[in-house]
């Protein structure tokens, strides 16, 4: 099955807006990259959410995941996202 770029958006928006993530990225192949960001500090008070979405070559630290997953013989596209989850809040 086929996923399709709005599948592949809704699934990073969900990760930042439901699951708490401050980052998630979808690793398509070894030069491409989908990063959903989220921008600003988090608070429980706040009512309106700013999603960054970026496309494109994986940055340093991807290409490190990058690198390790082809050490561990990981096929591309990795399957799962891989999130960055933000700091508890006060």
């Amino acid at each position: 099955m086929k996923t399709t770029t709005k599948h592949l958006f809704g699934d990073l928006a969900e990760w930042i807006l439901d699951n708490g993530a401050k980052r998630a990225t979808k690793y398509l192949s070894e030069k491409l990259t989908i990063t959903a960001t989220y921008q600003g500090k988090y608070h429980a008070r706040d009512r309106r959410r700013t999603i960054l979405f970026t496309i494109g070559v994986p940055n340093y630290d991807a290409r490190r995941f990058i690198k390790k997953c082809k050490a561990a013989g990981e096929p591309f596209p990795v399957k799962r996202v891989q999130i960055t989850i933000r700091p508890p809040t006060r």
